[in-house]
């Protein structure tokens, strides 16, 4: 049987495979581990094999494996929140988390803002960009993008990063393809519109399944879960 070890290896392969396909140095995408719904020991088994970046969709969850990881002397981790972010859960996110990546309004933006502590750095963020205008997803219209993109990059607290999107899956890997080259268009087109800073150069697109698809789109940030900690049994969702 597999162990995580086994599994970040064969994920980190398929990354360097697709990254010389595309005719990009592996380096250039860097492997965010989704441990959502999996304990802290698996978390420290991935830690122990290199994995550093780590993404939690619940807050509460994320919050609970952050401490406890840390409390247990698993040091030099950087978390990453994914998933949609109310207002009443801004606080703890911007007291524990590194990055968010969920940040799809305004308000939100600002709460993280004003809710990171000062003795922290910057919370890095992406904007969560609905780019295939999926009825049931998280994000701002990509029309709008660029408008909450030069309001956030304003805010002190927060450094803006890239953007993130979870496009719907397609029935066919051309269809796939081209809703990630629209987002990496659209990328350009925000990064344009902020004047190219230097530190916005995150897009955080491509899963366990269609990781060489982002990636040949431009993806620099590929988010798996299931490839490196195997099918989740859902329970009901923490907060």
């Amino acid at each position: 049987m597999a162990t995580i070890a086994d599994k970040l290896q064969a994920v980190r392969a398929r990354i360097d495979a697709a990254c010389r396909a595309a005719a990009r140095e592996p380096a250039s995408v860097t492997l965010l581990a989704v441990s959502k719904t999996f304990g802290p020991e698996a978390v420290a088994a991935a830690a122990a094999a290199g994995q550093r970046a780590f993404g939690e969709n619940y807050v509460q969850e994320g919050v609970e494996k952050i401490v406890a990881l840390r409390a247990a002397g698993v040091t030099g981790l950087q978390w990453h929140c994914i998933g949609p972010l109310q207002s009443n859960k801004t606080r703890p996110v911007a007291e524990h988390f590194d990055w968010v990546q969920s940040v799809d309004r305004l308000k939100i933006a600002q709460r993280l803002s004003a809710q990171r502590p000062a003795q922290l750095p910057p919370l890095q963020v992406c904007i969560q960009v609905n780019v295939d205008g999926g009825p049931t997803k998280a994000g701002v219209a990509p029309e709008q993008a660029v408008a909450l993109a030069q309001a956030v990059a304003e805010l002190p607290g927060l450094r803006l990063r890239g953007l993130m999107c979870i496009p719907d899956p397609q029935p066919d890997p051309a269809a796939m393809l081209a809703v990630f080259a629209d987002a990496a268009a659209l990328f350009a087109r925000v990064r344009t519109a902020l004047g190219d800073p230097p530190a916005f150069d995150t897009l955080s697109m491509g899963m366990s399944d269609d990781l060489e698809l982002a990636i040949a789109a431009g993806s620099t940030m590929v988010r798996v879960g299931s490839a490196i900690f195997g099918r989740r049994a859902y329970a009901a969702a923490p907060a």
